[in-house]
């Protein structure tokens, strides 16, 4: 039998994803493989229509679909992602037509850099379809929309709608699911009756993350420092300075930073610096005699 007309497209997009996956994993060549993942969705075009095979419509999809993944995985790694879910887009034009894989992973990925919110529209859009209700991730997509971006934002109500109108839940799992929901909605309230006196006592810079950690860092260097006093008679020819560059970096373990993260090196070159100046501080009353590095 004779290949469809459009065998060419995915066929050339095919050979273009493995290049990009090649570049991505491979050679960390973030940007060309941005470029071939263009490439190959720029080749595959418009799609084919409802008279091709079944086989063939699948196909289409699913090389398109693994395209957008490379494509998205590449952009976080450039620290792009603000441009995904519009590059994205560009590919399938209203949200309704995301792909399940691409749908999940923008959910993630923007529920990972704290910007839940980018996905509330695309998310409800989506399971708002009666298209989409058919398939069979719809449920899982149900539940990560609601833990990763409902909850988190507070949309108690809009999630109690969704679970209910949800055809994929049995009866159980939505019960199981209300009563989360229930949960989630008492922690807000408690959070909220304590913020005001909680803000009161803190400085503005400790809201932050960095503010947090920070105080943490220099709490834990504040008994290293009483200890360093304590001792100093004793074990004089210790590196302290060794000592306390372990501490940090024992101190970047336990808090679990992601080096990949888009707000990590900002955060630990910050970090750094206040190592610096609590090194200072701890040092500066204890006498010791001149050590090497």
């Amino acid at each position: 039998a004779e290949p469809p007309a459009w065998a060419p497209g995915p066929a050339q997009a095919a050979a273009l994803l493995e290049e990009a996956a090649d570049l991505l994993v491979l050679h960390r060549d973030f940007a060309a493989a941005v470029e071939r993942c263009e490439a190959g969705c720029d080749s595959l075009g418009p799609g084919p229509g409802p008279g091709h095979e079944r086989c063939g419509r699948e196909g289409f999809a699913e090389v398109k679909c693994s395209l957008c993944v490379v494509g998205i995985q590449a952009l976080a790694e450039m620290n792009r992602w603000r441009e995904v879910l519009s590059w994205v887009l560009q590919y399938y034009h209203v949200p309704e037509h995301l792909p399940p894989k691409v749908l999940e992973l923008c959910i993630l990925l923007y529920s990972k850099v704290r910007e839940p919110q980018v996905m509330l529209e695309v998310g409800s859009s989506w399971l708002g379809s009666q298209a989409n209700r058919s398939l069979p991730e719809f449920g899982s997509l149900l539940e990560l929309y609601l833990a990763q971006v409902l909850l988190p934002l507070g949309r108690f109500g809009a999630a109690e709608e969704l679970v209910r109108g949800c055809p994929a839940l049995d009866s159980e799992r939505r019960l199981q699911l209300l009563g989360t929901i229930g949960d989630s909605r008492g922690r807000w309230r408690q959070e909220e009756e304590t913020r005001p006196g909680a803000e009161e006592q803190q400085d503005p810079a400790a809201e932050t993350l960095l503010g947090v950690l920070s105080q943490k860092l220099l709490t834990m260097l504040t008994l290293l420092r009483r200890t360093l006093r304590s001792m100093s008679n004793h074990f004089y020819l210790l590196p302290y300075k060794k000592m306390l560059l372990a501490t940090f970096l024992l101190y970047l373990v336990v808090v679990r930073l992601d080096p990949a993260s888009p707000t990590s090196l900002p955060f630990i070159y910050k970090l750094v610096q206040l190592f610096r100046q609590a090194w200072a501080a701890v040092l500066s009353p204890v006498h010791r005699p001149p050590i090497g590095d």
